[in-house]
């Protein structure tokens, strides 16, 4: 062995370069706060190499993109947690930056004849931010996407040069394909390789004028080796423990829904360290933008890039300590009041909630037995009646109508609603509260419409209301097949279950022993009928005519009160139309339940 490593010492000369690294002298002796360089090359080395096997799996498309980070977090096996290591040892670093650069100010380290060094670091710091953030739209997800939008449109506020930036970095004139793979290059290779040149250059040049120490020095100098390297080591161990401890817990990073660009997502965010910029812009409103986003950050960075010059001053080195506690404390401040501002904002609470929703429910999609189609996972989102039905339903439905009292969304409209809650529609639940004297008038049914004063509330008010234990058993056979009409998914036992209710219910319609048929078609033409055709109530083909046009003589003819005829006026397309059929007779994809 001994001989190997001669002959290997021999042609490279590797033992004097491990004898420079391992025994340079530090000044007073090995010390936890020269601890934190290392901890930053540690978290890099580590991002370069999660980097590279996250690299192996990722296809930068904008058709490819999300699917194959959705792979690496839900199918590839421990990519959870690769994905999730990368993310956080990248949030990581920022922290750690700002903390070697306080370390490094507070012990004078920017002085002569350092200068350089200090400047290196700066630099560093700005790469690794700049690496944060081209590597947020790489998911390709609702937050990524709208969030880099809003940081590429900074970026053209620039005087002069900012369109030609803005258009170089997205490719052309729009988000798309050319913008992922500009981005995947300037993140996975432009600034690596520039921030590894950068790492040489500052570590070369901290060897050069070695550790600035504390004065008066409490102990002797010692080597790097064995104490330094030590503490290294631990800080570097607790380190990779916080990170371990986030990634653990949330399971890995977050991946949103696919990216959208029809659908803006109002809670669109950078990252927590970008926040103190995003709250600083809303000072700078319309034309004046470009000093909040350009001109303030840039003099504040070359004040940053000045320190050294700054020191040599008087009561300089005071100033520059001073100015970093300000800017750090504004940062904090108004990363706070960002954060402040969103928790009251009920927008942004939606928002949030519906990213959530569809997150979960493209996983859900994606895990079907079809997969993700060749079109891309945005594709099962825009096929999705749980999706498109209730966006549908509150901008279209939702002035008038409620589900569950609110907008199907989460919202609540301002307005008082004007016709029924649609939840559990044609449901025995729902019929049977149609048909209960103590609610058919309330606003959950024909309380807010003219209606109220009509045939139907008045004889359930009026006959109903009398009906004798008989008549009620007879009426609630009647509900159990009318709601059988429907055909709904999540009654589909019962009505199996039922099948003879079911058909008594049927005969008692079309006989008219409760005087439904006085007024409802069921089942047999009637040409004199003058209320809704009962035949297939509530089902697909039923509430399909029936929303497209509801003032069809089958339904409510003349005495419409203000539903809007969705299919013949065209506000609605026969497919929109068909996700809010879906999705309020519950008819969407679910996974089979495990035995």
């Amino acid at each position: 062995m001994k001989t190997v490593t001669n002959w290997l010492d021999q042609r490279t000369g590797y033992k004097k370069l491990m004898h420079e690294a391992l025994f340079e002298n530090v000044p007073g002796g090995a010390r936890w706060r020269y601890a934190w360089g290392s901890t930053l090359v540690f978290c890099f080395t580590m991002q370069v190499v999660t980097g590279l096997f996250l690299w192996l799996a990722y296809s930068p498309g904008s058709q490819t993109a999300w699917e194959s980070v959705y792979f690496i977090q839900h199918e590839m096996w421990g990519g959870w947690f690769l994905r999730g290591l990368h993310h956080y040892t990248a949030q990581a670093m920022t922290v750690l930056l700002v903390v070697h650069l306080l370390q490094v100010v507070i012990d004078g380290a920017y002085k002569a004849p350092r200068e350089v060094n200090f400047w290196t670091g700066i630099v560093l710091l700005l790469l690794v931010l700049a690496l944060s953030l081209t590597g947020y739209l790489l998911p390709w997800d609702q937050k990524g996407f709208w969030a880099t939008q809003v940081a590429t449109n900074i970026a053209a506020i620039t005087p002069f040069v900012g369109p030609a930036v803005k258009t170089i970095l997205i490719g052309g004139d729009g988000y798309g394909h050319q913008t992922l793979t500009r981005f995947f290059a300037i993140h996975a290779g432009v600034i690596p390789g520039v921030i590894i040149a950068f790492i040489v250059a500052h570590i070369w040049l901290f060897r050069k004028h070695g550790l600035t120490p504390k004065e008066p020095r409490r102990r002797p100098d010692a080597p790097f080796w064995p104490e330094q390297v030590f503490r290294d080591a631990v800080v570097c161990l607790a380190v990779f423990l916080v990170i371990l401890f986030f990634l653990i817990r949330t399971h890995g990073a977050d991946l949103g829904a696919p990216a959208d660009p029809t659908e803006p997502f109002a809670a669109a965010r950078p990252e927590w360290y970008f926040l103190f910029l995003f709250q600083l812009l809303k000072y700078f409103p319309g034309g004046t933008e470009v000093w909040g986003a350009i001109v303030l950050p840039g003099l504040l960075v070359a004040v940053l890039a000045a320190m050294p010059f700054i020191g040599n001053w008087k009561f300089g080195h005071r100033f520059n300590l001073a100015f970093l506690g300000a800017l750090l404390g504004g940062a904090a401040l108004l990363t706070w009041l960002a954060v402040r501002e969103d928790a009251g904002k009920p927008d942004y609470a939606l928002a949030t909630t519906a990213a959530a929703r569809d997150a979960e429910r493209v996983v859900v999609l994606a895990r079907g037995p079809e997969g993700i189609p060749v079109t891309g996972a945005l594709t099962l989102l825009r096929g999705d009646a749980l999706t498109q039905g209730p966006k549908i339903f509150a901008k279209n439905c939702a002035s008038c109508h409620r589900f569950g009292g609110g907008d199907a969304l989460g919202g609540t409209p301002q307005d008082a609603p004007n016709a029924s809650d649609l939840q559990g529609f044609a449901s025995r639940a729902w019929l049977t509260g149609l048909l209960d004297p103590a609610r058919v008038d309330s606003a959950h049914y024909f309380g807010n419409t003219k209606l109220k004063d009509g045939k139907m509330v008045d004889f359930v008010k009026n006959q109903v209301a009398t009906f004798t234990a008989d008549q009620k058993a007879q009426l609630a056979k009647v509900l159990v097949a009318l709601s059988a009409e429907a055909g709904l998914k999540a009654q589909l036992a019962a009505d199996a279950r039922d099948t003879a209710l079911i058909e008594e219910g049927r005969k008692i319609i079309g006989t008219g022993t409760l005087i439904c048929a006085d007024c409802h078609q069921f089942r047999t033409p009637d040409a004199n009928e003058t209320a809704p055709d009962l035949t297939g109530y509530g089902s697909r083909a039923w509430l399909t005519a029936f929303l497209t046009d509801p003032a069809h003589k089958r339904f409510y003819g003349e005495r419409n009160d203000k539903m809007p005829a969705f299919g013949v006026t065209k506000q609605l397309s026969p497919e929109e139309i068909g996700f809010v059929t879906d999705w309020l007779r519950g008819d969407w994809y679910e996974p089979a339940a495990k035995p």
